[in-house]
């Protein structure tokens, strides 16, 4: 009898265990002990994101000490960005623009998807998030997930939530999200 209660007990620490790790990205594991960057390279389906990260020179930003929650688009996300669009930013002369595109995925403290949840709660089923890059994003649930809506109506839906971070929390997005044009 006790031998199956300590298997039982062993079973259901590993399973809580089990859960309370970090979410896989593209299948690739994420490790609390790395930095947004240090992950963010080991994705495969966020090699888009690396390189414009890169380009806008903000690597040295996103692997300081934070905290930083960063709304991480997918390859996927940025192919429905025009290619000829998308090679434009990637040139040296839209740095600039790129880095304001990047930042306005980024918000200047760590936010767990339960937080965030409570906070589109509290506020009413929409919450207002200020993100680095000066954009106002719109929280909101839909369908039991988070969205977010960039201030020119284009929608973003969060399909990995809290990926932990040594700096932070990365939310993987399907979209990209840009500031007001």
């Amino acid at each position: 009898m006790l031998r199956t209660l300590t298997l039982a007990a062993t079973a259901a620490l590993s399973a809580s265990v089990a859960m309370a790790a970090n979410p896989t990205v593209g299948g690739a594991p994420m490790l609390e002990s790395k930095n947004i960057v240090e992950n963010a390279v080991n994705s495969p389906i966020h090699t888009t994101l690396v390189a414009a990260v890169k380009q806008a020179g903000l690597v040295d930003t996103l692997m300081s000490e934070g905290p930083f929650t960063v709304f991480a688009p997918t390859d996927a996300a940025f192919a429905m960005v025009k290619p000829e669009s998308l090679a434009a930013l990637m040139q040296p002369a839209a740095k600039k623009q790129l880095t304001e595109i990047l930042t306005c995925h980024v918000v200047g403290a760590k936010a767990m998807s339960t937080a965030i949840a409570g906070m589109i709660a509290d506020d009413g089923g929409t919450h207002p998030v200020a993100t680095l890059g000066g954009c106002t994003l719109q929280a909101k649930m839909t369908n039991g997930k988070i969205t977010l809506t960039d201030e020119n109506g284009r929608m973003a839906t969060v399909t990995v939530a809290d990926v932990e971070q040594s700096n932070g929390v990365i939310h993987v997005i399907d979209r990209v999200l840009l500031p007001k044009q």
